[in-house]
């Protein structure tokens, strides 16, 4: 080995990791001859800072020797060794971008590349001119790495979430009836600000004795009891024409969003059970048939569209518990109409404000899903392609509703992105399933991947569930003249039908949205995110936040709320006002944690720019979900066209960081105070008009008022 060699193992050993330059960390072997010759017996070059064998033994073939930065520098040169040293801060820049964009696999290869460079070369125990790599993984590989991390988790996060729980949730039954509420619930942020404002009041605002103290918060209905009665009349069934009203309300307000069950097939079985009166359907279709009629009757109740002589939501919801849910109906192995049932009974409680007990059917419902093997792609022969695409929808539709629930009571998500590949759901509507064009392209996997991607091109979800690599795309096919590789994108020109604007196209967006937020819940809000560092947290939301506006500028045109068509007739206004509340729902989600840490930062500095940008946004986007609002109160345009079945939950979201933003860093008088107050006002007219119809409304404006008239007279003259 000659010194040309030697210096290109020196090099070797730099470029692999800059944080050797300050330690004596590069070991090689050397031939020992070479070795005597060349270090041993040249007095111009500074000697090892180790050898082994120890004492240097001539008989030994080779030696392992260390080097400092200093011979390094030596063998390699001064300016070689700062162009690596630049070379390696270039790389790593360019690591931290692309890091939480990477797949599972390609996370994981980077990982495993970190772990080994750490074990060969390990990291000083602090030095704040290096910074860490953000270990930001998606949430189907999350976990956190101790190593890169400077937070000590028994602190806490600077951010506000916790890994721990003071309160006894078995206490009582109010208690017990609320559960668990985790940090990306607007309550927890709303209970925080009310327990501050309380503490700093003088004389100081003493709790409820024996009151749980985020209840005091608490504006949804699981502490009121599910009446059922103890005999039912199975036999009884609205008049035809009051149960078309029902079944259409259905497909109005509930199935675009949420397409549990096909709706041809549903139709055919409907007409038939109301023409012929000999049809025995079995228990669980006459359930499933119930809580449609159940969750109607709900959603004709917030829009007064009740008949005379309907009977309630509750009624019908009792049969259909009796029929497949309750009692030893849970004990049944499930068949797909029973996952249909689970997932309908979870829409339902969500629907009248009983959360918690939604919360924990939806999981029974996914949890009979994947024993149906819905979480998987189906390559069975016996299942026409028809019905594949409708439990592929029922998946995504579990996974929407999850979503929403896991938001509203800030708990864990209740499935892992890296146990399923169920493809997303194909943008065609059902009557197209059979057109011979779609079949084609939803039938072969590596063409609907690329056509996925087209329409969700920096999607994080459509590699991974669509098999397609957008750095190296597979082969789609082959001319029929000679033998070559067709790019996805000439494949799908010229194979894939006009795709015109419809409500699965829209169905495929929420839930490139909802994957997203489901990103930001598991990194920024999970109990061992405690042991990120500020940094690391701060890049992570700045990162989310530039993904969420991402996904708005690939939104169509027909649903994006950004920029609203002028013409009147807009058939897809309920479609785009339900991706917007979903979308500013995300962005507070995103960058509430900024926000918190704004708020409750004691340091004479500003906590940084990075921060102050993503709390200014945060704010901005609670006024932009208002601003949705008509000034005037009309609950009959909310219901008919805002996501109803959890509007009150986004109203509250944008309120509470109003708020948030009013009482910890506005001062009296200025533009912006009169600014939030309009926006308060606004929200509170809203929840008092909603309170006539909906009590959990009542709730949330009772909650919001309290503390206005505790802490907030200060803002009115």
């Amino acid at each position: 080995m000659d010194k040309k060699q030697i210096g290109d193992r020196v090099k070797a050993a730099l470029a692999l990791n800059k944080y050797a330059l300050n330690r004596t960390v590069i070991n090689l072997q050397i031939d020992t001859a070479f070795f005597r010759t060349f270090f041993v017996d040249n007095d111009k070059l500074s000697k090892p800072v180790s050898i082994t064998p120890t004492e240097f033994d001539d008989t030994s073939p080779v030696v392992v020797v260390e080097f400092s930065h200093h011979q390094a520098a030596e063998l390699l040169g001064v300016s070689k060794l700062n162009d690596l040293t630049s070379q390696v801060d270039t790389l790593e820049s360019l690591l931290r971008d692309i890091y939480p964009r990477l797949d599972v696999l390609s996370s994981q290869l980077v990982d495993q590349t970190l772990k080994e460079i750490r074990s060969r070369t390990p990291l000083p125990p602090s030095n704040p001119a290096v910074p860490n790599l953000p270990t930001l993984l998606p949430s189907h590989t999350w976990q956190v790495n101790p190593s890169l991390s400077f937070t000590d988790a028994s602190l806490g996060s600077p951010f506000g979430t916790a890994e721990y729980t003071d309160e006894d949730y078995n206490r009582d039954d109010k208690v017990q009836a609320m559960g668990f509420v985790g940090e990306h619930s607007e309550m927890a942020w709303l209970y925080r600000l009310k327990r501050d404002l309380d503490q700093d009041s003088f004389p100081p605002i003493e709790e409820t004795p024996g009151r749980p103290a985020i209840s005091s918060v608490n504006y949804f209905q699981d502490d009121s009891d599910l009446l059922l009665p103890d005999t039912i009349d199975f036999t009884h069934w609205p008049p035809q024409h009051l149960a078309d009203n029902l079944v259409d309300a259905y497909f109005y307000a509930v199935h675009p969003a949420f397409p549990i069950f096909g709706r041809v097939t549903f139709l055919h079985q409907y007409r038939s059970f109301y023409s012929n009166p000999n049809l025995r359907p079995g228990k669980r279709w006459l359930a499933l048939l119930n809580l449609v009629f159940a969750i109607a009757t709900r959603y004709a109740v917030l829009t007064d569209q009740l008949q005379p002589d309907q009977d309630d939501h509750q009624t019908f919801f009792a049969r259909a518990w009796s029929l497949s849910i309750g009692k030893v109906a849970l004990l049944d192995h499930p068949d797909l109409q029973q996952v249909q049932v689970e997932g309908l009974a979870a829409f339902y409680l969500l629907s009248i404000g009983q959360v918690n007990r939604s919360w924990r059917i939806i999981g029974i419902a996914i949890r009979s899903a994947v024993t149906m093997g819905l979480n998987l792609r189906s390559e069975s022969e016996s299942v026409p392609q028809f019905s594949k695409e409708i439990r592929y929808r029922l998946w995504w539709a579990l996974f929407m509703l999850d979503t929403v629930l896991c938001e509203m009571t800030g708990r864990p998500l209740s499935m892992r992105e890296i146990f399923y590949t169920t493809p997303l759901p194909a943008p065609f509507q059902e009557e197209d399933f059979r057109d011979d064009r779609v079949v084609q392209l939803i039938t072969r996997q590596e063409i609907r991947g690329a056509f996925v991607t087209s329409l969700l091109p920096n999607s994080t979800l459509t590699p991974l569930q669509d098999g397609v690599s957008r750095k190296h795309p597979p082969q789609l096919g082959f001319s029929q003249r000679k033998r070559e590789i067709r790019t996805p994108e000439a494949l799908v020109e010229s194979q894939t039908p006009s795709l015109t604007p419809n409500t699965s196209l829209y169905f495929l967006y929420a839930v490139d949205l909802a994957h997203l937020l489901r990103e930001t819940i598991n990194i920024l809000y999970a109990p061992r995110a405690t042991r990120l560092s500020r940094r690391e947290i701060e890049t992570a939301i700045s990162t989310f936040n530039d993904r969420a506006d991402d996904w708005l500028s690939h939104l169509p045109a027909e649903f994006n709320f950004a920029t609203p068509n002028t013409n009147v007739a807009q058939p897809f206004t309920q479609q785009s006002a339900s991706l917007a509340f979903r979308f500013y729902a995300t962005k507070l989600i995103i960058t509430q944690p900024s926000l918190r840490l704004c708020q409750s930062s004691t340091e004479p500095r500003s906590p940084g720019a990075t921060c102050d940008d993503m709390a200014t946004i945060c704010v901005q986007t609670a006024c932009q979900m208002l601003d949705l609002l008509p000034e005037s109160a009309d609950t009959y345009w909310l219901y008919s066209i805002a996501p109803w079945w959890c509007v009150l939950h986004n109203i509250m979201q944008s309120t509470t960081i109003l708020l948030v933003e009013l009482f910890t860093r506005t001062h009296l008088g200025t533009a912006k105070a009169t600014s939030l107050i309009q926006r308060v006002q606004k929200a509170t007219r809203w929840l008092n008009e909603m309170s006539a119809k909906d009590p959990s409304s009542q709730r949330a404006w009772s909650v919001c008022t309290d503390i206005l008239l505790r802490h907030g007279l200060k803002f009115w003259p």
